[in-house]
């Protein structure tokens, strides 16, 4: 079995037992994390894909300890310009181990069907907040039209140019 869930902003796919390193979470070393942003879950062949997660499953780690990665160095250099700058950066890490991905199995469909009616009646109240759109003033419109239609004159001739006089 094993999960691709969301921590600390990242994707991890998961399984019991695995250990791998996170951003740092506020969590203190030793305690039980749980992360219940589970994209997809596979269980003996039969995949789950969550929208935008599966409901009813809960992963739970454990923080083995809060650590700093290696160091990355950053180097900004312009040519020609005598420019040069160079930077450190070491980023901090937790290490986690998960120790059981808990998937429920119990479902309640009185509990769904409560859950569905309040989804439909807040919809409802939701549709019944908005205005109408508003009727486009058409007579006005028209009106401006039809003065604007009024048949202009042909335009006048130009006056021959002298060239063609002589």
């Amino acid at each position: 079995m094993y999960a691709i869930v969301e921590i600390a902003g990242q994707q991890f796919k998961i399984e019991k037992d695995q250990r791998l390193f996170v951003h740092q979470l506020e969590a203190k070393e030793g305690s039980k994390v749980n992360f219940e942003n589970v994209l997809l879950l596979e269980n003996g062949g039969q995949i789950s894909v969550g929208a935008p997660v599966v409901a009813g499953v809960k992963v739970t780690a454990k923080v083995e300890r809060h650590l700093k990665g290696d160091k990355v160095i950053v180097f900004k250099k312009k040519r020609r310009k005598g420019y040069k700058v160079k930077n450190g950066h070491r980023q901090c890490l937790s290490e986690i181990s998960i120790t059981d991905i808990a998937v429920k199995t119990d479902s309640n469909p009185k509990k769904e069907k409560k859950a569905d009616e309040e989804k439909k009646t807040v919809a409802k109240k939701v549709v019944a907040k908005k205005v109408a759109p508003k009727k486009k003033a058409v007579a006005k419109k028209t009106v401006a039209k039809k003065e604007t239609s009024v048949k202009k004159a042909a335009p006048k001739k130009k006056a021959a140019t002298k060239k063609e006089d002589k």
